[in-house]
């Protein structure tokens, strides 16, 4: 069950469309504000975290939003709703499933174990969205991580790590005309496969 995930190494970050000159001071402010690490936003904070969408002709664009659900604007729903599975999407996640996401990240933390890629590139993790309109008529954006069965190094640590997709998947998972359907959870997993063995344990 991932808590912690964050960005490091030089910037801008290679990562469409993080290099661009108006998403990558968004991410240099927020490593400033953060610390370089996304956090878990909790019901009285604000620590808002950058994730990666597609308009619907299909051009990325970067914000920021809150991690961990809400489905009303009432706020973050009262279960565990940071996580979601892959095998519960369309169960637990059906309407969320339909607005993807991917998070930026050059590392992740399970159970002490910290992981990265050998390269240190960035990468993305997949994640639902979901957008509700508050009180005084903005519109608030939530996530939440998409995890799958560990593999590699990771299953030494925990059974679950983030959907890690490649960059030639990142296309599909942001389809805005895609179905979130039972087809879409097989192809990201299939996808996952290479990248999420490729992640090592740091040791310092």
């Amino acid at each position: 069950m991932c808590a912690s995930y964050g960005l490091g190494g030089s910037l801008p970050l290679d990562l469409e469309p993080l290099s661009e000159p108006e998403y990558a001071t968004l991410i240099r402010d927020w490593i400033g504000e953060q610390d370089a690490g996304a956090k878990i936003t909790g019901k009285n904070a604000r620590n808002l975290n950058p994730i990666v969408r597609a308009k619907p002709s299909g051009e990325r664009y970067a914000q920021l939003a809150w991690w961990w659900l809400w489905l009303d604007a009432g706020g973050p729903v009262k279960f565990s709703a940071f996580n979601s599975r892959d095998d519960r999407l369309l169960r637990s996640w059906k309407r969320p499933f339909q607005a993807r996401a991917i998070l930026p990240a050059t590392w992740y933390v399970e159970k002490q174990g910290r992981f990265h890629l050998p390269s240190d590139d960035a990468f993305g993790i997949a994640a639902l969205t979901s957008t509700v309109t508050l009180e005084d008529g903005s519109e608030l954006v939530s996530y939440s991580m998409v995890t799958r069965d560990a593999v590699g190094e990771a299953a030494e640590v925990w059974p679950r790590m983030p959907l890690v997709l490649p960059r030639d998947f990142h296309d599909e998972w942001l389809d805005p005309e895609r179905a979130g359907d039972a087809d879409l959870v097989a192809e990201s997993r299939l996808a996952s496969e290479s990248i999420s063995h490729e992640l090592t344990r740091m040791y310092s």
